[in-house]
């Protein structure tokens, strides 16, 4: 395990350099492939969006987080998916590039939501500040999406499910993190890295 200070991808975030992300990112892989790692994963769904520039790249191969929640939809026969997150994800083709290469629609959050789930992310969650008023927010938008036929929504941010459950969201609720985990374990167990199931 290797990260750089969420500081640094801050830092790269807000100029939108995607490839001073991309090379935080690659960074951490020749560290982890000297260290002996065969394969890696990033639980930070934000950051994928550098994963183009990362891949070829990459001293080792990678599981994408976005391909083990679009394959844990299908696993579950989920159709149209809510995605929640940073505004650089949910503005990103991160998830609809994965989603869409298996048939399953998804509704991003609106302008006014973006910016207010995004402030909530970065100015609260992230320095452990915890309060009901943020959980009625993402229940709001969630209820919205519901209302767009959304059948499940994706917590594509790590720090959403610190406030957010199958327990107090009007949809199913899709972990990222928690999913990309179990892809990873399996990885480790089988040695499958074409196709994680």
């Amino acid at each position: 395990m290797h990260t750089h200070s969420l500081a640094d991808y801050v830092q790269c975030l807000g100029g939108g350099d995607w490839q001073g992300v991309a090379g935080l990112m690659l960074a951490s892989a020749e560290k982890l492939a000297r260290s002996g790692a065969d394969f890696l994963i990033c639980p930070d769904n934000t950051i994928h969006r550098a994963f183009g520039m990362v891949e070829p790249r990459s001293p080792l191969p990678w599981l994408h987080i976005a391909e083990a929640v679009a394959d844990e939809a299908v696993r579950r026969g989920l159709g149209r998916l809510g995605l929640t997150g940073t505004r650089w994800l949910v503005e990103s083709e991160v998830y609809p590039e994965k989603l869409r290469a298996r048939a399953i629609e998804f509704v991003r959050p609106n302008a006014g939501e973006r910016e207010e789930t995004n402030r909530i992310i970065m100015d609260e969650l992230v320095y452990g500040i915890f309060r009901p008023e943020q959980v009625a927010v993402f229940q709001r938008v969630m209820e919205r999406m519901k209302g767009e036929g959304c059948d499940a929504v994706v917590l594509g941010c790590t720090e959403i499910p610190l406030i957010m459950n199958d327990g107090n969201s009007p949809l199913a609720v899709l972990d990222s993190t928690r999913l990309l985990a179990r892809a990873a374990l399996r990885r480790a167990v089988e040695g499958d890295l074409v196709k994680v199931r």
